[in-house]
């Protein structure tokens, strides 16, 4: 047992064992972390569904069917016959101008917080005379009469009020659902009788009182779109396809202006069918809360082996440079220590503020780890040095974790400098003639 005890080839396969063991609860954490982000994400889903879906507001436009005739052949009879289908064009606003504020709110569900929405929107905007030559569409198989105006939202249940559309002097009211599902599978209509013959501009407006979560995003149908949107949200973040062309964003809020041309999107004013999509070209508001404990607590875990690692070689080196022998035990109980500081980490997290929560558990950590090393090792000098090497390592991922643009540049910097120390204190240990031999 005692040669067990000094041979340095046992000792080093049993810390590299242990090391690789410690793993074991450390992708355990991993999943744990997963687990409670995906639960986070059903307390949203919940309340979401409830109150409204995140909202894409895809329109106006217009829908108006027509007749497309095809042959047939019938194998069974061997007659051709021609088919009478219905099919639809959707014509697109020369000028869409949206204006609104949006008004959010936070919700509870448990320990998270959701943010959800109510906004109301001024909608207006012209279609010209409709350009039909070039879709190869006679005249008399288009149904003018039977047109509608289609508004596509995405959860209907975020609707507030009853919406009447001013159109061409003519006050509306709409109806439920959409006539194809060519554009968008859910939204509002309003029947429509168009003039083909009329050379006129049809003027139009609304206004939309609409319920939702978190995001709030537009389509730039309009050959011109203008859209202007402010609120007292002070954290907003821009996405989709377009940014803002002016934005203005302080604590008391922002404020953010879009102007989108038709030679921007992917898309005509005027097709039949199914034949262009304009979701891709969607932009507008996320309303996300600034929390993001969990991917920096799981960017922070990704680190563990190196914790583990370095400290362990810390002790390894007392072990040879100073004759004291730390048992595997011992070993173990300070690795799990280093592992139980992510569990802390996640658990105050959801609490606090990330920086504080990590603050608090790397001292909870230290602490417990510089009295049992204290309490092992008999000395004021060595514990000073492990708590001393460990707070260098919790302020090096604290820091990886601010920089994420930084996190690989600052982590190899890092981490060449470690091995550079660790290179330094080894060079004139004669490896060959090591022997571990406790002091009496």
């Amino acid at each position: 047992m005692k040669n067990l005890k000094t041979n340095i080839y046992f000792k080093v396969t049993t810390i590299t064992f242990i090391g690789l063991l410690l793993l074991i609860p450390t992708f355990m954490i991993e999943n744990l972390i997963s687990e409670r982000e995906w639960t986070q994400n059903d307390a949203i889903r919940e309340v979401s569904a409830k109150w409204g879906e995140e909202q894409t507001i895809s329109g106006p436009f217009i829908s108006i069917p027509y007749h497309r005739y095809v042959k047939q052949f019938s194998q069974k009879d061997s007659i051709e016959k021609i088919v009478q289908l219905k099919e639809y064009l959707h014509v697109l606003p020369t000028q869409l101008t949206i204006s609104g504020q949006i008004n959010p709110e936070k919700r509870h569900r448990g320990i998270y917080e959701i943010v959800v929405y109510n906004s109301k929107l001024d909608i207006s905007g012209t279609f010209n005379q409709f350009d039909l030559k070039a879709l190869d569409i006679q005249p008399e198989n288009i149904l003018f009469d039977k047109a509608e105006f289609v508004v596509g939202i995405n959860d209907l249940r975020g609707i507030e009020k009853q919406v009447n559309l001013n159109w061409d002097k003519e006050k509306l009211s709409f109806n439920p659902g959409v006539p194809s599902n060519d554009i968008t599978g859910s939204g509002i209509n309003a029947s429509l009788a168009i003039d083909p013959n009329a050379d006129k501009i049809y003027n139009f407006d609304f206004s939309l009182d609409l319920k939702g979560s978190q995001k709030l995003y537009f389509t730039p149908v309009g050959k011109v779109t203008d859209i202007d949107l402010s609120s007292e949200w002070p954290n907003p973040s821009f996405n989709g396809a377009f940014l803002p062309d002016n934005r203005e964003v302080s604590e008391e809020g922002f404020n953010a202006n879009w102007n989108v041309l038709h030679l921007n999107r992917n898309y005509p004013q005027i097709w039949a069918s199914s034949r262009h999509s304009i979701e891709h070209s969607a932009f507008g508001i996320d309303l996300l809360l600034p929390v993001d404990n969990y991917q920096k607590s799981y960017r922070s875990i990704r680190y563990a082996i190196l914790f583990i690692g370095f400290t362990f070689l810390v002790f390894f080196f007392i072990e040879v440079l100073n004759k004291i022998f730390i048992h595997p035990i011992q070993y173990i109980l300070v690795g799990v220590s280093l592992i139980v500081f992510y569990t802390l980490l996640l658990a105050i997290s959801e609490h606090l503020k990330f920086n504080l929560a990590f603050i608090i558990s790397a001292v909870a950590t230290l602490s417990l780890i510089a009295g049992y090393v204290k309490a092992i090792l008999k000395s004021t000098k060595l514990t000073m040095l492990i708590s001393g090497v460990l707070a260098v390592l919790y302020s090096f991922i604290f820091v990886i974790i601010q920089l994420q643009d930084y996190a690989l540049l600052i982590g190899s910097i890092g981490v060449f400098i470690i091995l550079g120390i660790v290179m330094y204190f080894s060079r004139k240990i004669d490896w060959y003639n090591l022997n571990l031999e406790a002091e009496e």
